[in-house]
C-alpha cells in the first residue's frame, strides 16, 4: 500500500463551499510486511491556502524509513482567500484518526501509537487536534515544526488565521483556537522545533505552547 489514495468522506458527507469536486484524502506510505508498526500522520503547511508538497512526501519516506507506517494528508485549504475554512480542516485531520485507528490491522500500526507531525499552519491544524478534539481522538503524540499556535494578532500569523477564522472572527473565537490556552492534562506531549529568527511564524508561538 506504498502510494494508495484514501478518501476521508463519502459522497454527501463533504461539503466545503469551494471544494470543487476536491475530497481531503490521505496517502499511505506502509511497509509490505506483517509487522504492526507505530504510525505517523503528516500534515504539512501553506497557511491554510495549499498543502505545501515540499512538506509532505519527503517528510512521509523520512519517517518510513526509521519504521513508521506513514500518511500524508491533504485537508480543506483555500487559495482564493475568500471562505473561512473554520472547523473543516479539524474535522479531517480527527477523520483520518479515526479511519487510521478504525483500519489498525489493513495499515499494519498501533492504534496507540498515532502521532501527528505537523508543520506552519500545519501545525496548527494538529496541535487544534491534539488540545480540542475528544480524548478517543488525540493523538499519543505530536511533533510540531515552526508551528502557528495562536490566532490572537500580537503572535499569531495572520494569513493562517483570516483563512482558519475569517476576516470577522470575534475575540472569543480567536482565542478558542489559540492553542496555548487550550493546553490541559490531557494534551499529548509534544516536541517542538523551530527558529529564533522565523519572520513567518514568529517563535513566541511555540514559546507560548511550551509554557
Amino acid at each position: 500500500m506504498f502510494g494508495e489514495v484514501i478518501r476521508l468522506w463519502e459522497n454527501g458527507e463533504y461539503s466545503y463551499p469551494l471544494a470543487c469536486g476536491f475530497v481531503p484524502n490521505l496517502v499511505s506510505y506502509i511497509h509490505e510486511d506483517e509487522k504492526i508498526r507505530p504510525c505517523m500522520i503528516i500534515v504539512p503547511g501553506g497557511g491554510y491556502r495549499f498543502v505545501s508538497q515540499r512538506e509532505g512526501e519527503i517528510v512521509a519516506r523520512t519517517f518510513y524509513d526509521k519504521g513508521y507506517n506513514t500518511f500524508v494528508l491533504t485537508y480543506t485549504t483555500d487559495l482564493t482567500m475568500t471562505e473561512p475554512l473554520k472547523e473543516q480542516p479539524m474535522k479531517d485531520l480527527a477523520r483520518a484518526i479515526r479511519k487510521i485507528r478504525q483500519g489498525a490491522e489493513r495499515y499494519q500500526i498501533d492504534p496507540e501509537k498515532v502521532i501527528l507531525c505537523g508543520f506552519s499552519a500545519g501545525g496548527h491544524l494538529a496541535s487544534t487536534v491534539a488540545t480540542h478534539a475528544s480524548e478517543e481522538l488525540r493523538p499519543a503524540f505530536q511533533i510540531l515544526f515552526y508551528p502557528v499556535i495562536s490566532m490572537e494578532p500580537k503572535y499569531g500569523h495572520g494569513g493562517s488565521c483570516r483563512q482558519f477564522l475569517g476576516e470577522k472572527a470575534t475575540e472569543e473565537l480567536k482565542k478558542e483556537f489559540s492553542n496555548e490556552y487550550q493546553v490541559d492534562s490531557l494534551t499529548p506531549r509534544a516536541f517542538i522545533a523551530l527558529s529564533d529568527d522565523d519572520r513567518g511564524v514568529v517563535p513566541m508561538n511555540s514559546i507560548r505552547y511550551y509554557s
